[in-house]
C-alpha cells in the first residue's frame, strides 16, 4: 500500500492541482482582462458560472464514457482537452467568447474527479481508500496557495510578444495540463497486473483483495435492489444523501466564490496585482495546513457530525462578518477563517461520502 501511494498519489495530486489552477486562474486574469475586454462584474460572474453549468450537464455523459474507455485513458483525455481549451481561452475578445470559453472548459473538465476516484478504487482496498482521497484533496487549497504568486508574476508579462499579461497567464498555466495528460498514458498503469514495480505476490494479493470487495459490493447492491427498488431510487429517496448534498453545495459555493473573486476583493483595497497575489496565498496556505490537522483530529476522534458542523459554523459566521468591516487586515483574517472552516470539512465529509459510496 505504501508503494502504491508513493507511485500513484503524487502524480494524481499534481494533476488535480493543475486542474484547479486552470479552473480558478480566471480570477487573477480578471484583474486586467475585464478592463481590456470591457467585462462588467455581472458579465464576468455570469460567464464564470457557465463553467459549472457545463460541468453539471456533462458529468454523467463523461462518467458513462469513462466506464467504456477506462479511467486511465479518460483521465488523460480530460486533461489534454481542458489544457487545449484553457490555452485557447487566452484569445477571447469579448463577453460572448469569454462565456463560451468558460462553458467549454467546464465541459472538458467534467468527470475528472469521478474518474480519479474510480481509478483509485481499482487500486486501493476499502480500508485505505478514504485516507487516500483525503490526501488527494489537499491539492485544492494548495493550487491557490502556489498559483496566486505565479499568476501575479505572469501578469507582469504584459506586452511581451504583443500579448497581454492575462493572455500569458492563461496560456502558460494551460500547458502543464496537456503535458500531464500525455504523461498519464505512460505513468499510470491501467490495472495492478500492469504495474511493473509490484512484485508478483503483491499483484496477486492486491487483485484478490479487490476482487473480493467487488463481489461483496455486487452482492450488497443486489440486496439493495430487492429491498429498495434499485440503487438510483434508494439514493434519491435517502434523506441523508440530500442533506449531505445541501451541505456540500454550500461548501463548494463558498470555495469557488472566493477562488474567483478574492483576488479582486483584495485589489479593491488599492493593492497592486503582485500584492494581491501574495496576500491571496495566506488564507489558502493556512487552510491547507488546517485541513490536514483537522483531518487527523477527526480520524483520531472518529466523530464526523460535530467535526463537520463546527468548521461550517466558522465559515458561515466569518463570511457574514466580512460585510461589517472595511479593514484590509480584518478582511484577510476573516477570509482566512472562512477557508479554514470550509476546507476542514473535506476530510470528514468526503470520508463519509467515500465509505458510503463503497458500501453501496
Amino acid at each position: 500500500m505504501r508503494k502504491l501511494g508513493f507511485r500513484l498519489i503524487p502524480f494524481l495530486v499534481l494533476c488535480y492541482f493543475i486542474a484547479y489552477v486552470d479552473r480558478v486562474n480566471i480570477g487573477f486574469a480578471a484583474l486586467t482582462m475585464n478592463e481590456d475586454l470591457g467585462l462588467s462584474a455581472s458579465v464576468f460572474g455570469f460567464g464564470s458560472s457557465l463553467f459549472f453549468v457545463a460541468y453539471v450537464l456533462f458529468e454523467m455523459p463523461s462518467n458513462i464514457a469513462m466506464e467504456r474507455f477506462g479511467a486511465r485513458r479518460w483521465i488523460a483525455r480530460i486533461m489534454i482537452t481542458w489544457g487545449i481549451v484553457g490555452f485557447l481561452s487566452a484569445f477571447v475578445v469579448g463577453p460572448i467568447s469569454f462565456s463560451v470559453s468558460r462553458f467549454l472548459l467546464g465541459a472538458a473538465e467534467a468527470g475528472f474527479f469521478p474518474g480519479v476516484i474510480l481509478y483509485l478504487t481499482q487500486w486501493f482496498p476499502k480500508a485505505y481508500l478514504a485516507r487516500i482521497i483525503a490526501f488527494f484533496m489537499v491539492a485544492i487549497p494548495l493550487s491557490s496557495f502556489f498559483g496566486s504568486p505565479l499568476s501575479a508574476l505572469l501578469l507582469k508579462l504584459d506586452g511581451f510578444w504583443e500579448f497581454q499579461g492575462w493572455q500569458w497567464l492563461l496560456m502558460l498555466e494551460a500547458v502543464p495540463a496537456i503535458v500531464l495528460g500525455l504523461l498519464a498514458l505512460v505513468c499510470l498503469p491501467g490495472k495492478p497486473s500492469e504495474a511493473k514495480w509490484l512484485a508478483a505476490e503483491q499483484k496477486e494479493w492486491l487483485e484478490a483483495r479487490l476482487k473480493k470487495e467487488a463481489i461483496e459490493r455486487q452482492e450488497h447492491a443486489q440486496e439493495g435492489k430487492h429491498a429498495h427498488g434499485g440503487k438510483i431510487r434508494a439514493v434519491l429517496t435517502n434523506k441523508y444523501v440530500w442533506l449531505l448534498a445541501l451541505v456540500y453545495m454550500g461548501s463548494s459555493a463558498t470555495s469557488n466564490t472566493l477562488s474567483l473573486w478574492m483576488p479582486q476583493i483584495l485589489k479593491s483595497f488599492e493593492l497592486t496585482n503582485t500584492q494581491a497575489g501574495l496576500l491571496n496565498m495566506i488564507p489558502f496556505g493556512i487552510a491547507a495546513a488546517f485541513m490536514i490537522f483537522w483531518g487527523i483530529r477527526t480520524d483520531k476522534s472518529g466523530e464526523r457530525v460535530l467535526n463537520t458542523a463546527l468548521p461550517l459554523a466558522l465559515t458561515s459566521i466569518s463570511f457574514a462578518a466580512t460585510l461589517l468591516t472595511g479593514s484590509l487586515v480584518v478582511t484577510l483574517i476573516l477570509l482566512t477563517l472562512v477557508l479554514m472552516g470550509n476546507y476542514a470539512i473535506n476530510r470528514p465529509l468526503k470520508k463519509a461520502r467515500a465509505l458510503s459510496a463503497l458500501s453501496n
